[in-house]
């Protein structure tokens, strides 16, 4: 048969097979991220998919998918918003990194992974997954609970370190010596903090650079400039990811949410390419040895969220039920982590960190949801009010 043809059938069989599992994820209630990934599992292992027809597309659409996930997470804050969130919260985003990143750090040294796949590991289990915890607070009708804006700074500021941590992890994977690492981390956290600046400075010249009223023009122009500075940026070794995020940031106003609008069904497109090429570049019989070490990452990692959680929302005044809902809620990792795994394992560092990251997001994505709703239960509430 045609190569084209192959393609055109392995892709548009993924494609309704992605949109099945949507649904049923929304029937359900929970998010599609796990049945994305374990989609790519099964049909990663089974072979039936040809080599080099429908996987070489979907590696470059999950590439898209990947900077999709970072320019509409931008588009969501505003510069003057990131910083006046670091600033209210930077003690709890201080704790919420050092307790969240240790383990995962600390676990991958005891599994004698080395310092590179360790800091990777730290950045999974570090970043809470906005996505999933967005939808969670929906679902409970929590979006307008005393504690929502505590839950909402802390994904605010993990967002801006990983704008800080993605190039400090880009440099670590080149493996360069310490004066051509020092100097390639300079430029690459110079230009992160220079595009910051000129957001918040600048960010109505650029955001008028496009219109609101015509949505193709807006469309074609959001589009290009992310990849065109995403290119650029992975040009000079600073993530892609990183770059597109920082587009997002600089453009505000109507123009950001009407793009934000325009761009959620390209996001969505490239977003469950993104999971489910990942879990086809997963050996997945590597995966049962990583399940039992993923599920004590996952208890530890999840317990030290509910502990910077709860400190957060007492920080901010919180009352006791509202602190309980405010780190239960944040326990579930996801795009993000992900993210962070396809990065470090496509640049060649310990390939188990592929199956151990599934197995973790899968796992929190799971638990998450439903420890979120244990506060609302009869005898948590009975014994939280008597601590």
């Amino acid at each position: 048969m045609h190569s084209l043809a192959i393609l055109l059938i392995e892709v548009g069989a993924l494609l309704v097979l992605l949109g099945f599992l949507s649904r049923l994820a929304t029937k359900v209630g929970v998010s599609a991220i796990p049945l994305y990934l374990v989609l790519g599992l099964v049909v990663g292992g089974s072979g039936i998919l040809v080599e080099g027809e429908s996987t070489e597309f979907l590696e470059i659409g999950s590439e898209l998918g990947v900077i999709l996930l970072l320019v509409m997470l931008g588009l969501e804050y505003s510069a003057s918003e990131l910083v006046t969130n670091l600033k209210s919260s930077r003690a709890a985003g201080i704790v919420d990194l050092v307790a969240n990143g240790a383990p995962g750090f600390a676990f991958g040294m005891l599994l004698g992974w080395g310092v590179v796949a360790s800091v990777a590991l730290a950045g999974i289990t570090y970043v809470s997954s906005s996505g999933v915890i967005a939808k969670v607070l929906r679902d409970l009708g929590r979006l307008g609970n005393r504690e929502t804006p505590t839950i909402l700074s802390i994904l605010v500021i993990e967002d801006l370190v990983m704008a800080f941590y993605l190039p400090v992890l880009s440099v670590l994977l080149l493996g360069a010596g310490l004066v051509q690492g020092g100097i390639t981390l300079g430029i690459s956290l110079l230009a992160v903090v220079a595009i910051l600046i000129m957001a918040l400075r600048f960010g109505d010249h650029i955001s008028k650079l496009f219109s609101a009223e015509h949505p193709e023009s807006l469309l074609l122009g959001v589009l290009g400039l992310t990849l065109l500075v995403a290119g650029i940026a992975q040009q000079v070794n600073v993530s892609s990811a990183v770059g597109a995020f920082l587009v997002g940031i600089a453009l505000s106003g109507q123009v950001a949410a009407r793009a934000e609008k325009l761009l959620s069904p390209l996001r969505d497109l490239f977003a469950a390419a993104f999971f489910l090429f990942f879990g086809l570049s997963t050996h997945a019989p590597d995966i049962v040895p990583m399940i039992l070490p993923a599920l004590a990452l996952a208890l530890v990692s999840m317990g030290t969220k509910v502990w910077s959680g709860y400190l957060a929302a007492k920080w901010a005044g919180i009352g006791v039920l509202g602190r309980w809902r405010s780190g239960l809620t944040l326990t579930a990792r996801g795009e993000f982590s992900i993210v962070i795994a396809g990065l470090a394992v496509g640049a060649g560092a310990q390939p188990l960190l592929a199956p151990l990251a599934t197995a973790y997001v899968l796992l929190t994505v799971m638990i998450g949801p439903l420890v979120a709703r244990i506060p609302e239960t009869t005898w948590f509430k009975n014994w939280a009010l008597k601590q």
